[in-house]
């Protein structure tokens, strides 16, 4: 439609002529939407409200009296309050370029003055920091001429000839040196050390395929082998077996002989001899009780001679003190111990005889067997003495 405008969205549509704007502005500001314009009585400019960027190039000195270039690149624009868009357009609207232009003079100037009251360190190492401060102390001037910044980047900061920077940085560059000689040797090591496995890998699986190589060579050279033994085996072992029931029969007959050995030899002379003692046993039996009944008879006829003999053994000893001096000392009663004596005294000599007779036969059966039937007569009591011949005993005294 005739004298109907419409700024882009980007922009802001400044009327001029008529009725002033807010604030006592010399044009009125439209965005975002269109406005009937009178043409000849009203004129009508656009400004842009798109980013803009504006580079900074300078070089600052340091508080250590070193010189950095330093490189920046900000990110402004016109606000999008009607009392920026008056400001930037009062300004900048016949030649919008200079806002690039003026910008970069300020920024310039706030990075010298904030540089110049920081070391290299500080600048290098908190680039942020240096960023913020200029950012806060531009804020103001950027604020009067209607222009807001977005952002502030320092893409680079060189110390030129001096080296300064790159003394600073040459320990770090030594440690990432070495950090990298050491990353290297290791993936150096890492590699030789996986070459080694797989060689070794490789040596054990040939060596895995020689030994199977080989043991299949031997089962069946051993096959081969057990093949060819297998006839001469079985007949060996035929033969061993023929072997062993001859050697089982030959034990049998060997047995067998021994056994009739036995019952045709051994056992009749067993019986033989157990026949020859018993006949033994039996004649010595009979001897000896002949020996006892011969001893026995011997001593009774013995004892019955010595009791037949013995008034005339007493009478002799009797006789044998008829010439000698007796004297009685105690009368009639001495007297009868004589004759007492003397009847004691054969009786002695008898039971001597006796005993002498039965040590006789003991000592004969004990030296000539069973059959002896000697004897002898024992020597005189002690206490007996004898005169003349005639033994004494008791209360006799001879003259």
């Amino acid at each position: 439609m005739f004298g109907y405008r419409v700024p882009a969205p980007d922009e802001a549509m400044l009327i001029s002529g008529g009725r002033r704007g807010l604030g006592g502005a010399p044009f009125r500001v439209v965005t975002g939407h269109g406005k009937f314009v009178l043409p000849i009585f009203r004129k009508t400019r656009f400004l842009t409200l798109s980013m803009c960027e504006s580079e900074v190039t300078e070089t600052c000195v340091t508080r250590q009296g070193i010189a950095l270039h330093v490189r920046a690149v900000i990110a402004f624009k016109v606000g999008n309050d009607t009392e920026s868009i008056v400001n930037a357009g009062q300004r900048f609207l016949s030649d919008q370029d200079q806002m690039s232009v003026l910008t970069g003079r300020i920024f310039a100037g706030h990075l010298r003055s904030i540089i110049g009251s920081m070391t290299v360190e500080e600048i290098v190492t908190e680039r942020q920091k240096l960023a913020a401060e200029v950012l806060e102390t531009s804020k103001t001037e950027m604020a009067k001429i209607g222009l807001i910044v977005d952002s502030l980047q320092i893409q680079s900061i060189d110390d030129g000839d001096v080296g300064y920077i790159d003394a600073m940085s040459a320990p770090h560059k030594a440690a990432i040196q070495r950090q990298a000689l050491i990353a290297q040797a290791q993936a150096t090591q890492a590699s030789v050390e996986a070459e080694q496995v797989a060689a070794r890998n490789q040596a054990e699986y040939a060596r895995q395929t020689a030994v199977v190589k080989a043991e299949y060579s031997a089962e069946v050279d051993r096959a081969q082998a057990h093949s060819a033994q297998a006839g001469p085996l079985a007949q060996a072992h035929a033969q061993q077996e023929v072997l062993a029931a001859q050697t089982e029969l030959a034990q049998r007959a060997a047995q067998l002989r021994q056994q009739q050995l036995v019952a045709e030899i051994v056992k009749p002379a067993e019986a033989e001899a157990e026949r020859i003692r018993v006949l033994a046993v039996a004649e010595a039996e009979r001897m000896k009780i002949q020996a006892a009944a011969a001893a026995s008879y011997d001593r009774v006829a013995l004892d019955r001679m010595l009791i037949d003999q013995l008034p005339q053994i007493v009478k002799e000893a009797a006789g044998g003190l008829a010439g000698a001096n007796v004297n009685v000392l105690n009368g009639a009663d001495g007297l009868g111990e004589i004759a007492a004596g003397l009847v004691g005294q054969g009786l002695t000599i008898l039971d001597s005889v006796r005993q002498n007779l039965s040590g006789a036969d003991h000592r004969h059966e004990k030296d000539n067997g069973p059959l002896g039937l000697t004897g002898r007569l024992a020597a005189p009591e002690k206490g007996t003495e004898k005169k003349d011949g005639k033994p004494t005993d008791g209360p006799v005294t001879i003259d």
